[in-house]
């Protein structure tokens, strides 16, 4: 009777263990994260491209290639922003608006300016 007593208290202590740690890791943890995006930092990026093309244009086509190039790129922007959150499955905030990292931020930068390349 004792050996049943005490593989019931284990059973249950094990059960509500694994619920707990399931708990903290699918529902607790990802809505702590957060994504940060330096969106200025891939603006100036793309700002100094588009320039260099436009001061290095010979003719008025090339020129009309340039502002094509940053007329996708202020459409493809947005999209790409908003498709952070559901890649990293957490809230995704600019950088500016951040006052310090911690350890439950990641930086989506890289990951921003990948889409945008890979769209280009």
């Amino acid at each position: 009777m004792k050996a049943v007593v005490a593989l019931s208290v284990a059973l249950s202590t094990l059960l509500a263990t694994c619920g707990l740690v399931a708990y903290d890791r699918l529902v607790v943890r990802p809505g702590r994260l957060v994504g940060i995006v330096d969106v200025s930092e891939v603006y100036r990026t793309k700002e100094t491209e588009f320039a260099a093309l436009l001061t290095a244009s010979k003719s008025d086509e090339e020129r009309q290639r340039a502002l094509d190039l940053a007329s996708a790129f202020a459409k493809r922007l947005p999209a790409a922003l908003d498709e952070l959150p559901a890649d990293c499955r957490c809230l995704v905030m600019l950088k500016s608006a951040v006052a310090g990292a911690s350890d439950n931020t990641l930086d989506l930068t890289p990951l921003l300016k990948a889409k945008l390349e890979r769209r280009s």
